[in-house]
C-alpha cells in the first residue's frame, strides 16, 4: 500500500457525471471506493461530485446526482472520471474540454465510462493512447475519429489515462485501481462485499459470444457471421460467404433458414440495418455516410430498406 510516512495515503477522485449519464456505471465507479473505506481503518479515497455548476446532474433514469464542486473552482485531483451517456458525439461543451484538458497538465490522471471516453476523445485527450469504449459508441466514433486506438476490451489504462466501457465493467476497472493501490487481497475483500466473486481482467470481453449473439452454435453459420461482421461497408457475395464457410450457396442458405428462419442474405441485410441504426442514434454523421458505412450503395435505396424493416424512415431516428 502507497502511504505518505506512517499514513496510507488517501487519493483524491474526482467523478464528473454529465446530464444524461448512466446510474448502473456511476455506482460502479463510486461504490468501489466507498466499500474500500468502510472496509479499512484509515480513509483511502476522497471521492467527490463535480457538476458544470451548482445544479443537480439528472441520469438517464430516476435519479440524479448533487454535484459537491463545480469545473469552476480550483480542485487538486489525483483521478477524474468522465461517467456519461447518451449520444456523446453531438457533445460540444468547450469549457469541458478545456478544463479536462487543463487539469490533466497539471498531473490529474484521467478516466472515461461508458460514453465518457469518447467526451476525452472528443477533447483531443486521447491521441496517442490505447483506449476502450462502450461497444454501442465504437463505430461511431471510430467513423468520426479514425486515428483513435480502439479496443473492445471492458477496460484498458495507457499510462494516465483510464477508459471502461461502461456498466459492470467499472467496478472491475475501480477494484484494479484499489488492487494496484493496496494489494489483490484487500480488493478482493472489496469485491465480495458487492458479491462479485470475480475481478474480470482489463481484456475481457465487452459482449456475449458470438454463438449467443446469433442464436446458434452451427459452425457453418458462425464462420459465415463472423465474415458478414468483417465485411459491413463492402458486402460480400453469398458465394463468397460460402466459400469463407466451406459450403456450398444452397446449402449454407439451408442452413440459415432452419437455424435462424431466414435466407443468407437477409440475414446479412439485417445486420447492415441494425448497425445503419447504431450510428444514426450515437453519431452526428449524414444519411449519405451512413449508408456508404453500412454498404448500401446510395441514401433513397437505404432509406427505402430501413423504413421497410423498421417501420419508420431514418429520420424517426434522429
Amino acid at each position: 500500500m502507497e502511504q505518505i510516512g506512517s499514513q496510507l495515503k488517501c487519493w483524491k477522485v474526482g467523478v464528473l457525471p454529465l446530464k444524461g449519464f448512466a446510474l448502473m456505471a456511476y455506482a460502479s465507479t463510486v461504490e468501489p471506493f466507498r466499500a474500500a473505506n468502510m472496509l479499512s481503518d484509515s480513509p483511502l479515497y476522497d471521492v467527490i461530485n463535480i457538476g458544470l455548476d451548482d445544479q443537480l446532474i439528472a441520469s438517464s433514469g430516476a435519479g440524479s446526482v448533487s454535484p459537491q464542486t463545480s469545473i469552476k473552482d480550483k480542485i487538486e485531483l489525483d483521478y477524474l472520471f468522465v461517467v456519461a451517456g447518451g449520444n456523446p458525439m453531438s457533445y460540444e461543451n468547450k469549457e469541458v474540454f478545456s478544463w479536462l484538458a487543463r487539469i490533466s497538465r497539471f498531473g490529474t490522471r484521467l478516466g472515461g465510462v461508458s460514453a465518457g471516453p469518447a467526451i476525452l476523445a472528443k477533447a483531443g485527450l486521447m491521441d496517442g493512447r490505447r483506449m476502450t469504449v462502450h461497444w454501442e459508441h465504437a463505430e461511431a466514433l471510430t467513423e468520426i475519429l479514425p486515428h483513435l486506438m480502439i479496443e473492445r476490451t471492458l477496460y484498458v489504462i495507457d499510462r494516465d489515462r483510464l477508459t471502461c466501457a461502461g456498466g459492470t465493467a467499472a467496478l472491475d476497472l475501480m477494484l484494479g485501481l484499489v488492487s494496484d493501490h493496496h494489494g489483490p487481497l484487500f480488493a478482493n475483500l472489496v469485491s465480495d462485499w458487492f458479491m462479485h466473486t470475480e475481478i474480470r481482467p482489463s481484456i475481457g470481453p465487452q459482449r456475449s459470444g458470438l454463438a449467443a449473439r446469433v442464436g446458434s452454435t452451427n459452425r457453418v453459420i458462425l464462420d459465415a457471421v463472423r465474415t458478414m461482421e468483417s465485411y459491413i461497408a463492402h458486402p460480400v457475395t453469398l458465394i463468397k460467404l460460402a466459400e469463407k464457410a466451406d459450403i456450398s450457396p444452397r446449402q449454407l442458405n439451408r442452413l440459415f433458414k432452419e437455424k435462424l428462419g431466414c435466407s443468407t442474405m437477409k440475414y446479412y441485410r439485417s445486420l447492415r440495418l441494425n448497425k445503419a441504426r447504431n450510428l444514426l442514434i450515437n453519431s452526428p454523421l449524414p444519411l449519405t455516410e451512413i449508408a456508404l458505412a453500412t454498404g448500401f450503395a446510395n441514401s433513397s435505396h437505404f432509406s427505402s430498406l430501413f423504413s421497410r424493416y423498421f417501420g419508420k424512415p431514418p429520420s424517426g431516428f434522429l
